[in-house]
C-alpha cells in the first residue's frame, strides 16, 4: 500500500475516534466562545491562539497534563459554518504547530479565520473553551489597512513615555533573530500608515527616539499624537517573517490637579419660568477633564427616577464634544412635549460624574407670570402701521380727503355773508387771457361745480366808474381769483387795481381771500409789492395746459379747496346776479372809506412807476376812463 494512502487511512481514523470520543462526553463543559479576547493577525504574518483553559483560576500547567491523564485536542469551525472538525497538523506541512497549549500559524492565511476550540479530556472528565482568529487583509506595502488592527495608547501631556511592539514578544522569544522599526505614518495623506511610503522614526531625535525595539518618548508633546507602526522581522526555522502592528497614540492632558466635572450651563440651582401647554427643555452641560482610566458620565434625575425611564413622557438627547487632549464638554437635555401643573412639582436634577468625584445642580420649575409684551407689540405694531399708511394715504389723496369731508361734514360759507358771488376773476385784458377766464374757468367753475362767478366786464354796470365798479365787485365776492401772466404785469392796467383792492380787503378786513392762478409762469415779480408779498406767503395754482384740462386733473382739485365750501343742495343756475351799484347817498353795499382811500391812492407798481385812478362824475368821462384803462 502506498505510503500517502496510508496516511489517509489513519487520518480517517483518527478522525473517526476523535470524533466518537468528543461525541461520548455529552455533559462536557463548555466555557463557551470569548468573543473580547479575539485573535487578529495580518494575511501571510505569523498567529498565535493561546488555550484559554491555562490562563484562568484553575490553572492547568502543561507540564502536568500528560501525567494526569488529559488530552488537548484541537477543534476548528470555519466562518459561517456549525461543523466542528478537528485541526490536522499534519495537512498543515508544519504551517500549524501545537506547543504548551498555544496554536502557532507560521504564518496565518485569510481561510484560517473562524472558530478554534481546545478541549481537555479523559476518560470522565473534559473541560473545553473558544476563542475566535480573524486574519485581517493587508494590502502590500500597507502597515495597517483595517481599524481591527489598531491599538490605542494614552498618554499624559508633558510624561516621558515609551512604546513597544504590542503583542509580538512570544514570537520574538521563540525566534533565532528578530529586529523592530517604528514609522510614523504620513498625516493626512493618501499612503497614511504605509511602511513603504512612512517617514521612518530617526535614532535620536529633541523628543523622540527609538532604541533597542522601542519607541521612548522624552516629553510628550501634542503634535506626537497620530499613528506609529512597528514591523517586527523574525527568523523561524530559516524563512523570515514580518510582524505590523500599529499604535494610536492620543493625549490626555496634565493629571497634576485632578478635578471633577465642571458646571457649565446651568451655573447654579435656578429657577425656569415656564408656561402650560408650551414645550419645557432642560439643559445640563458639563466640563469633564481628562481623567484616565475614568468614566464620563451626565445624567437627569426626575423626583429620584432616571429620565431616560421616562420616555416617551420625557425625552433625552445627549450630546459630546471632545478636544485633543479628551478633554470633553457633555450636554445633556431633557424635552417636556407639554408642561402641566403636574410637572412643576417634580424634582430636576442633573448629575456629572468622573473618577475625582461628583456635580450636581437642580432646576425648579415655576409657573410663567402672565405678560403683556406680545400683546402690547402687537399693539404698538398695528398702531405704527395704521400711522404709516395713513401718513401714505394722505401724502398720495389729501385733496380727495379734504374735498371729500367738505362734501359731507364742511360748514358751507355763503350762508348769512352778504356775498353774491363766489369769485372774482382779475385778469389780462388780452385775448389769450379772456379765452382762458371764459371758456375754460368761468364755464367748469359755473357748470361742473355751481360757482357763481363775477366777471367785470360781463357783471358791472354799464355807465359807472371803473374804480368804484371794481371795488363793489370785489367787495361782493368771497375769492379774488388772479390768473397770473406776464401781460398782467402792465402798468396802469385795471387787473394791477383789482390786485390792490383784493390785498388790501385781505389784510384790513379778512371778508376776501386771493387765490394765484399761474397761466403763464411769470418770472420778474419784485416791482409788484403786493404780488411778491402774497407769493412769499402763498401757494400759486399752476395751469399745466393738456395735463389740467379734466376736471378731475390736481388743478382743479386746489382750486376746489382754495374756493369757498359751499352745500350740497347749491348748485349753480347758469346765471349770475348782477352787482346794482348805489351810491354813498342811498346805502353803499362796501365800505365808502376803503373805496375813497383806494381810489385816492395811487398804486404802487414800482417805486418810480405809479397810477393815478381819477374819480369821474358823469358816464361820459367813465367810459373815457374804462377804455384808457383798457389800452
Amino acid at each position: 500500500m502506498p505510503w500517502s494512502l496510508s496516511a489517509l487511512v489513519l487520518w480517517i481514523l483518527a478522525y473517526i475516534a476523535a470524533t466518537e470520543i468528543h461525541n461520548e462526553s455529552e455533559h462536557c463543559v463548555d466555557w463557551g466562545l470569548d468573543n473580547t479576547d479575539t485573535v487578529k493577525a495580518h494575511n501571510g504574518e505569523p498567529a498565535r491562539i493561546s488555550c484559554p483553559l491555562f490562563l484562568t483560576d484553575i490553572k492547568f500547567d502543561n507540564s502536568t497534563v500528560p501525567g494526569s491523564g488529559l488530552t488537548l485536542v484541537w477543534y476548528r469551525t470555519r466562518q459561517n459554518r456549525d461543523l466542528e472538525e478537528p485541526v490536522d497538523f499534519h495537512r498543515a506541512e508544519n504551517r500549524i504547530t501545537n506547543k504548551e497549549g498555544v496554536l502557532w500559524f507560521w504564518p496565518v492565511f485569510a481561510n484560517d479565520s473562524g472558530r478554534y476550540t481546545c478541549v481537555l479530556r479523559n476518560t470522565t472528565y473534559c473541560l473545553k473553551a473558544a476563542i475566535p482568529l480573524l486574519v485581517v487583509e493587508k494590502g502590500l506595502y500597507v502597515c495597517n489597512s483595517s481599524k481591527e488592527m489598531v491599538f490605542p495608547v494614552e498618554f499624559i501631556l508633558g510624561e516621558t513615555r515609551s512604546l513597544s511592539c504590542p503583542n509580538t514578544a512570544e514570537f520574538t522569544n521563540s525566534s533565532i533573530s528578530s529586529t523592530v522599526a517604528w514609522y510614523v505614518a504620513h498625516s493626512g495623506g493618501q499612503n497614511k500608515a504605509r511602511c513603504q511610503w512612512g517617514r521612518r522614526v530617526g535614532r535620536d531625535t529633541d523628543t523622540l527616539k527609538e532604541s533597542e525595539g522601542k519607541l521612548f518618548f522624552y516629553i510628550v508633546r501634542e503634535y506626537h499624537i497620530g499613528e506609529y507602526t512597528c514591523v517586527v522581522t523574525m527568523t523561524q526555522k530559516d524563512r523570515q517573517y514580518n510582524l505590523t502592528r500599529t499604535v494610536a497614540v492620543s493625549l490626555c492632558a496634565s493629571q497634576h490637579d485632578p478635578k471633577p466635572p465642571i458646571l457649565v450651563q446651568p451655573k447654579s440651582d435656578q429657577q425656569m419660568e415656564v408656561a402650560y401647554g408650551q414645550e419645557v427643555n432642560l439643559t445640563c452641560r458639563m466640563f469633564f477633564h481628562c481623567v484616565r482610566d475614568s468614566p464620563t458620565i451626565l445624567w437627569w434625575l426626575v423626583d429620584g427616577r432616571n429620565a431616560q425611564e421616562l420616555d416617551p413622557a420625557i425625552k433625552t438627547f445627549l450630546s459630546e464634544e471632545s478636544s485633543k487632549l479628551k478633554d470633553k464638554t457633555i450636554t445633556n437635555t431633557i424635552s417636556i412635549k407639554a408642561g402641566t401643573p403636574s410637572d412643576l412639582q417634580r424634582n430636576y436634577t442633573c448629575f456629572g460624574q468622573n473618577r475625582i468625584g461628583l456635580s450636581t445642580v437642580q432646576v425648579t420649575l415655576i409657573k410663567k407670570a402672565p405678560s403683556f409684551a406680545i400683546e402690547l407689540g402687537c399693539a404698538l405694531g398695528v398702531t405704527l402701521l395704521i400711522f404709516v399708511t395713513s401718513i401714505i394715504v394722505y401724502h398720495f389723496w389729501w385733496m380727495e380727503m379734504i374735498l371729500l369731508y367738505r362734501v359731507y361734514f364742511g360748514t358751507d360759507e355763503t350762508v348769512g355773508d352778504g356775498k353774491e358771488f363766489d369769485v372774482y376773476m382779475s385778469y389780462a385784458r388780452n385775448v389769450e387771457e379772456e379765452e382762458f377766464v371764459l371758456t375754460t374757468l368761468r364755464s367748469v367753475l359755473e357748470n361742473e361745480y355751481g360757482y357763481k362767478v363775477c366777471i367785470y366786464d360781463r357783471d358791472s354796470l354799464p355807465g359807472g366808474i371803473v374804480t368804484d365798479e371794481t371795488l363793489a365787485c370785489i367787495w361782493k365776492s368771497r375769492r379774488l381769483l388772479v390768473v397770473l401772466s406776464p401781460n398782467y404785469l402792465v402798468n396802469g392796467t385795471q387787473a394791477l387795481l383789482e390786485l390792490k383792492a383784493g390785498t388790501d380787503s385781505m389784510l384790513r378786513t379778512g371778508q376776501i381771500r386771493v387765490i394765484l392762478v399761474e397761466f403763464i409762469p411769470v418770472r420778474k415779480v419784485g416791482h409788484v409789492a403786493e404780488l411778491r408779498r402774497l407769493k412769499a406767503v402763498m401757494a400759486t395754482i399752476k395751469w399745466e395746459g393738456e395735463r389740467s384740462q379734466d376736471p378731475r386733473s390736481r388743478f382743479w382739485k386746489q382750486l376746489r379747496i382754495a374756493l369757498p365750501t359751499k352745500g350740497k343742495t347749491q348748485t349753480s343756475d347758469g346765471k349770475n346776479g348782477r352787482l346794482t351799484y348805489r351810491n354813498t347817498q342811498d346805502g353803499d353795499l362796501f365800505s365808502p372809506s376803503l373805496s375813497d382811500s383806494i381810489a385816492s391812492q395811487p398804486l404802487n407798481i414800482h417805486q418810480e412807476t405809479t397810477i393815478d385812478v381819477p374819480t369821474l362824475s358823469d358816464r361820459s368821462t367813465t367810459e373815457e376812463t374804462k377804455s384808457s384803462i383798457h389800452c
